[in-house]
């Protein structure tokens, strides 16, 4: 108890502001901890010391969940995204993880359409399940945060563990572009801190994500025991490279070579290219054309953009990297039985209590 006293002296102490921030990650966790509803797992962990829960949305979508939380002289908000459930629909979303552009229109339901700007470039593209996710999120929160800066509370948190963090990404990206667009006021501002996330979409997405909030208003926070923040599984293919590349004029190249060397090179070539891109389709089939199906049957007139020909998933967002160490090991060792077993809150608050450096100011 003295423990969540002090921490909540030094929390409250803290203005709103960009820079990574221990006392307030570990806070952020607290409150992700009370988003999974789930009695057994919440007993086990300190409440929450500078927020209460006030608003609880319905389920929707694939198993998506989020709650409002107001800090005690309610300057603040947290917006806490559910992460995995053991629902079939919440796997599902998981592993309908081929690509869809990041700025384009989702059919929600019959009659119902959803228009979302995740990054500006035309290559950006983001993992298909988590983008619905995040779409039946914001249709909910959205008009929650607008009645939020009417009543003067602009300073908003986005978190979220594992899935939600994954979500957070997505839906961070969401708010700042429409802010961009001018359909969402500029006063308000956000911090996110997804944690424990997968890879939410490709190099190009990484990229814009990145220079909206380099200056120190979004993290990824990661164990690097954990294999969850590894997928999906990323192949990336001459196509994801920028336009202007080594391999943009390779078949007039290897037609110059006179015909043994032309031979050899298109051999060695094809070798390198066909590989990559068959590796690309069958997961585009699979965790995209088969899963879509399932999806489908489960929301009825649901309705994505083509698929992008892209699996390049790639680490996205300024990362701070929770490093095991002996005690850690001992704590929770490697369990080929425990598969999450450093995926959890436990081990992330573990970690990050132990941080040497407990705030990284924003770069310049």
């Amino acid at each position: 108890m003295l423990a969540a006293l002090m921490q909540h002296s030094i929390f409250i102490a803290q203005e709103f502001a960009p820079g990574f921030n221990k006392e307030e990650y570990l806070e952020m966790l607290r409150v992700s901890v009370q988003t999974t509803l789930v009695d057994e797992y919440i007993e086990q962990f300190e409440s929450p010391v500078s927020f209460y829960r006030a608003y609880q949305s319905p389920v929707m979508g694939l198993d998506n969940y989020y709650d409002l939380w107001l800090n005690e002289d309610r300057t603040a908000a947290v917006i806490s995204i559910r992460g995995t459930t053991p629902e079939q629909d919440s796997w599902l979303e998981n592993i309908y993880a081929a690509m869809i552009p990041a700025r384009g229109t989702l059919q929600l339901a019959p009659n119902e359409m959803f228009d979302y700007t995740l990054a500006m470039h035309p290559d950006a593209a983001v993992h298909a399940g988590w983008t619905v996710g995040m779409a039946f999120i914001a249709r909910d929160v959205i008009p929650k945060i607008r009645d939020l800066s009417h009543r003067k509370i602009r300073n908003i948190y986005i978190v979220g563990h594992s899935q939600g963090g994954a979500i957070a990404y997505l839906l961070t990206a969401h708010l700042l572009h429409m802010q961009k667009e001018g359909t969402l006021s500029e006063k308000i501002r956000f911090k996110t801190y997804c944690s424990a996330a997968p890879k939410p979409g490709n190099l190009y997405f990484a990229y814009n994500y990145e220079a909206l909030t380099q200056n120190g208003w979004a993290y990824n926070v990661v164990n690097s025991a954990d294999w969850v923040p590894e997928v999906p599984i990323s192949v990336q293919t001459f196509d994801d490279f920028n336009r202007i590349n080594p391999f943009l004029h390779v078949d007039a190249l290897i037609r110059a070579q006179k015909l043994p060397q032309r031979i050899v090179a298109r051999h060695i070539y094809n070798h390198l290219d066909k590989p990559t891109r068959k590796a690309q389709q069958r997961y585009q089939k699979y965790l995209g054309e088969l899963t879509e199906r399932m999806v489908q049957n489960r929301l009825e007139g649901l309705i994505l953009p083509p698929f992008v020909a892209s699996n390049n998933y790639v680490r996205t967002g300024t990362t701070i990297v929770l490093q095991p160490d002996d005690k850690y090991r001992e704590k929770y060792p490697d369990d080929p039985k425990e598969i999450f077993g450093h995926h959890q809150h436990s081990p992330y608050i573990f970690l990050a209590e132990k941080m040497e450096t407990p705030f990284f100011e924003a770069a310049d």
